[in-house]
């Protein structure tokens, strides 16, 4: 598993579908700040909380120059009825492979109910505008997260 992201390195690139089969890269927030967070699985209870907290505070990030992009290994079609049950609006890509949560270390072992195993570890990365990371946070709760998020960008008291 690779090194944990820490401010000053570079943003792995990534090219993933979107939940309408486009082709997103993280090319394409260049020049922008993007908040980068990977959740185990769409429509759950803890990530569509931690979903639908974006989406509340989607005004808030972008009106200071922040975009949001989720990341998950779900397949297109579940992402596609998760954004319009939840009604978001940010980009939601697919990662079956978790090529992407491996390069951002947000797959590993994990530990639930005595049981160890691999999977998606609850993270968010936050990239520049030049491609480096300027925050980066690992096994983050799903409740709270986007407020606490808020808090250490400055963004909300």
């Amino acid at each position: 598993m690779p090194e944990r992201l820490v401010p000053g390195d570079e943003a792995p690139d990534f090219r993933l579908q979107d939940s309408d089969g486009n082709e997103v890269a993280l090319q394409d927030f260049r020049g922008r700040h993007t908040v980068v967070y990977f959740y185990p699985a769409a429509a759950t209870p803890g990530c569509t909380k931690q979903a639908c907290d974006f989406r509340d505070s989607l005004a808030a990030l972008q009106a200071a120059g922040y975009e949001v992009v989720g990341i998950s290994p779900d397949p297109a079609a579940k992402l596609a009825a998760f954004a319009a049950a939840e009604g978001l609006t940010f980009p939601l890509l697919s990662d079956p492979d978790h090529a992407v949560a491996e390069a951002y270390a947000a797959w590993g072992e994990k530990k639930n109910y005595g049981r160890t195993y691999e999977g998606l570890i609850r993270s968010t990365v936050v990239v520049g505008p030049d491609g480096k990371v300027t925050l980066a946070q690992y096994n983050v709760r799903a409740t709270g997260h986007v407020a606490k998020l808020l808090r250490d960008l400055q963004l909300a008291g």
